[in-house]
């Protein structure tokens, strides 16, 4: 079992531990490490060694640049740290009132294409190493974010299409539809882009950290559950400033000062991305835990007493 999978196991089973470790994991410092540097401070998280204080924490610098599958370093743009502050402006014009169809279109297809890379590079890969990206999977990933960027503009384009004028509608497709359509779309984005776990199934290990194959069950509960935890992301990021405006227009402070509502409301989506960020990757363990009866059949009989585990991904 890789290092980074010990130290969830030991530390990183309850949700507060977890938010604990994550809060530190997402500092953007660390995006200033070289390869080099991570893969020595993830030799030295293996080996049970410390470093001067001079080097900084390489538990935190293995855990934030990894892939726990792999070994080896995750992209820069799709390492945890870098989540906020490439996809908080993405997320932000995502959620701006466009007056045309084309500006919303290409907002979404910017965060949809960000988002589908930042699920595959953080996909649970046991099943795939040493081996290249299939045409599958290429296809797979280019019909999920054409697929999310058509949804996820799907308030402007009623608008458009329908000629809507009325008040009441104009406000239900900009302020209120977007908040479930934002969590179903980073759903399916999670669930399409990772699909391939739940049907070649990801490597589990048994109490001790050894591995003992494959499971199809593992990998359709790890899908689930990240799916799940991207859902609450990005539907909550997109309550909270939709809500909030809703709420202040009717304060009559700020009709009288209308011109304060649109900086809340932006501040207001960085404040929930960044703060929901942390909250949505503690949600599950990513050392996960599966029932030995829900496993194949063949697993059960290699398995010993106590839970199977297995890699999440992020």
């Amino acid at each position: 079992m890789d290092p980074n999978l010990l130290y969830w196991k030991d530390h990183g089973q309850s949700f507060l531990s977890r938010l604990r470790i994550w809060v530190s994991l997402l500092d953007p410092v660390s995006l200033l490490a070289s390869d080099a540097e991570i893969q020595k401070a993830h030799t030295l998280v293996g080996n049970g060694e410390k470093v001067n204080e001079k080097d900084g924490d390489p538990v935190i610098l293995s855990l934030s640049s990894v892939h726990a599958d792999s070994g080896a370093a995750l992209p820069l743009v799709f390492r945890p740290p870098a989540l906020f502050p490439i996809s908080a402006p993405l997320v932000f014009a995502s959620f701006l009132p466009h007056n045309t169809v084309k500006p919303a279109l290409f907002s979404q297809l910017l965060l949809q294409s960000y988002s589908a890379g930042f699920n595959h590079a953080n996909r649970n890969s046991s099943s795939e190493q040493g081996k290249q990206m299939s045409v599958k999977q290429l296809l797979l990933m280019v019909g999920t974010v054409s697929y999310a960027t058509c949804a996820g503009a799907l308030p402007q384009i009623f608008i458009n299409r329908l000629h809507v004028r009325g008040a009441p509608i104009q406000t239900f497709c900009k302020s209120i539809l977007p908040i479930p359509l934002s969590a179903a779309v980073a759903f399916f984005s999670v669930f399409t882009v990772r699909s391939e776990e739940a049907e070649t199934g990801i490597q589990v290990f048994d109490s001790s950290g050894n591995p003992v194959g494959f499971s199809k069950a593992a990998g359709e509960k790890a899908v689930r559950e990240t799916a799940l935890s991207r859902a609450a992301l990005f539907g909550i990021t997109g309550a909270v400033p939709n809500l909030l405006g809703l709420l202040l227009q009717r304060s009559r402070f700020f009709q009288r000062s209308s011109l304060l509502v649109t900086p809340l409301r932006h501040i207001s989506v960085a404040f929930a991305l960044g703060l929901m960020i942390p909250v949505s990757f503690s949600l599950f363990p990513q050392l996960g835990t599966i029932k030995k009866e829900k496993v194949e059949e063949e697993l059960q009989a290699a398995v010993g007493e106590g839970p199977i585990y297995y890699h999440r991904g992020l």
